[in-house]
């Protein structure tokens, strides 16, 4: 059955969610402040609208794909957003990676516009939402998230409620951790294997099936060998989720020294004014990439 869902926020990840949410055959109603990014999801099939309010109007689900905690708020409650225009019940899934403080607070106040609220962080990437593969970490009442699958099946092969509203977000920082350090990890060991003369191109066959093993590995190794560095995510956005990462921290009191180091790498790129590019410029800390790639 097809779904009537809008998609406020048209950027890499929100252009892939939808993307696939048109191709599965789901009704989608589209804003972004770039009208570009509108244009080339209606070229796909979806329908431009003229604000967050007038997406939200038309359709049962909102998705909102944005940067930041304010940015939500302002796209959810500001003028024209999308609290002004959505039908009560309606369920707004947010995909944002924001912090947990901040999503508890926006689903509140949801809550008392009559709107349900489902924080849905995703792993994977734009890569994994084209094909329908992301994973999904929910937070909410168990029966908006139940409702919220019928959207994010189109786009999730693992899907899993975390507990209340923000719990999904608390798992997404978690999983930014991991990916911090994992990015940081595959990258150094592939400078190792290229200053020690060994064919890093093949370490990720050598690997497979071994405690060594991961998704980062079989994707990253061989694009930092070759020097891939299309863009499926961005450093500063890193940036953002290891500092969200060190904030929970420190209000738990929990020591994270790994995480301190990566996140201190990623700002120095930021710094160097690489922020907007892949993960794969991690290659640049550690020596041998070309820095007239990113002109």
């Amino acid at each position: 059955m097809a779904e009537k869902v809008a998609l406020i926020g048209a950027g890499v990840m929100g252009a892939a969610i939808g993307g696939r949410l048109l191709e599965t055959s789901n009704i989608l109603h589209v804003y972004d402040l770039d009208q570009t990014k509108v244009a080339a999801l209606v070229e796909k099939g979806g329908h431009a609208a003229s604000s967050a309010a007038a997406a939200a109007g038309q359709v049962d689900f909102v998705i909102t794909s944005l940067n930041s905690a304010e940015i939500v708020r302002a796209a959810v409650f500001g003028e024209e957003g999308i609290s002004a225009g959505a039908r009560p019940g309606t369920v707004i899934i947010d995909m944002s990676s924001i912090d947990p403080k901040s999503t508890e607070a926006l689903a509140k106040d949801a809550a008392n516009k009559g709107l349900r609220w489902v924080d849905s962080p995703l792993s994977g990437g734009a890569p994994k939402a084209m094909v329908g593969q992301l994973t999904l970490m929910a937070g909410g009442e168990e029966q908006d998230v139940l409702d919220a699958h019928r959207v994010l099946k189109h786009v999730a092969t693992n899907y899993t409620h975390m507990g209340p509203s923000g719990a999904g977000q608390t798992t997404k920082l978690i999983n930014q951790v991991l990916c911090g350090l994992g990015f940081m990890a595959v990258a150094e060991a592939t400078r190792l294997a290229l200053d020690a003369g060994v064919d890093a191109a093949k370490i990720p066959q050598a690997l497979k099936g071994g405690r060594a093993d991961s998704a980062l590995l079989q994707e990253y190794m061989p694009r930092f060998v070759a020097k891939d560095y299309r863009r499926t995510g961005r450093i500063d956005n890193m940036v953002k989720d290891l500092n969200g990462a060190q904030d929970l921290a420190r209000l738990t009191n929990t020591s994270m020294p790994l995480t301190a180091a990566a996140a201190e790498i990623h700002r120095m790129l930021t710094a160097a004014g690489l922020g907007g590019e892949d993960q794969a410029a991690l290659m640049e800390f550690f020596g041998g990439v070309d820095k007239e790639q990113f002109k």
